[in-house]
């Protein structure tokens, strides 16, 4: 009896420990999490985003306008996003490495696109005094929906010198001072 349960133990040890290590119902061993590029690279360079993180909503705080930040290619750049409902009105502004000091770009537009309520808007270059040579750090749109007092959720999205960047963000309440 006893090398019975020596047996019977020895095979279920076993079988639990095929099923822990080999028995994935045909996926992949090493599946891969797909994540955006931005969050890819916001890992590389440090930067952790994620929900109820800081009190916008990732770990990079607040803007120098008060708006959420969004990192596009590994943190050489950060577009930070403010809204005006009452001017149904987006301004998105374009940062350094450092989230604070603007960062001329030269694009025809900044594509803003929301999902809750579903939205799209161009954003065009509105450049600060000593902006030049059609170099901005601000671009500006105007869309009905931006009216909406809420929290909003989405995707900016340019090309600059022919490479595309695209950063999510999500807006999270805090205090207005």
């Amino acid at each position: 009896m006893k090398k019975f349960c020596n047996l019977a133990t020895a095979f279920l040890a076993t079988f639990v420990l095929g099923l822990a290590t080999g028995c994935q119902d045909g996926t992949a061993p090493d599946a891969v999490v797909q994540t955006t590029p931005s969050a890819t690279a916001a890992a590389e360079h440090g930067h952790e985003h994620g929900e109820g993180e800081g009190k916008h909503g990732h770990g990079h705080g607040a803007g120098p306008h008060d708006g959420t930040l969004a990192d596009w290619g590994g943190g050489k750049y950060h577009v930070e996003f403010t809204v005006s409902h009452d001017k149904q009105e987006a301004t998105v502004y374009v940062l350094g490495s450092d989230e604070k000091s603007p960062s001329p770009i030269k694009t025809e537009k900044i594509l803003l696109s929301i999902g809750d309520p579903e939205l799209q808007a161009d954003l065009l270059p509105v450049p600060l005094e000593g902006e030049t040579d059609g170099l901005s750090s601000r671009f500006v749109g105007k869309h009905e929906k931006l009216g909406i007092v809420q929290e909003y959720a989405g995707t900016m999205t340019a090309e600059i010198e022919g490479t595309p960047y695209t950063g999510e963000f999500k807006e999270e309440a805090h205090d207005h001072k």
